[in-house]
């Protein structure tokens, strides 16, 4: 990945994740949290690991992350977008639809 790559992507990501370090990991820390998602033979959801990690490349230093966390970027920014569109309508606030995002570090009422 070139470095115009990666700044688009580190752009893209800033865009869509809106929620601190602090707060994504409150939130991880839920029920609602551990619920949400796909989860395979019973362990952690995808989208909760990955919250993990996007706390992680949060706090790193952007010089530090490496070609993989810049592929997980990628992903985060695919699945929030891919997730936004999908919008059900009527309030969301106490949704698996936002629960789910919030564990991909976007809240859609922020």
């Amino acid at each position: 990945m070139d470095d115009a790559e990666r700044k688009e992507t580190w752009d893209d990501f800033r865009e869509l994740v809106n929620m601190t370090p602090a707060e994504l990991e409150e939130w991880l820390a839920t029920d609602a949290s551990r619920d949400a998602g796909q989860h395979e033979d019973g362990g952690e959801s995808t989208g909760h690991a990955s919250g993990r990690r996007i706390v992680g490349i949060l706090r790193a230093k952007k010089s530090d992350l490496t070609d993989d966390d810049y592929a997980h970027l990628r992903k985060v920014v695919g699945y929030v977008r891919r997730h936004l569109a999908q919008r059900p309508s009527g309030d969301v606030r106490d949704t698996r639809w936002r629960h789910s995002l919030m564990n991909w570090g976007h809240d859609p009422l922020s």
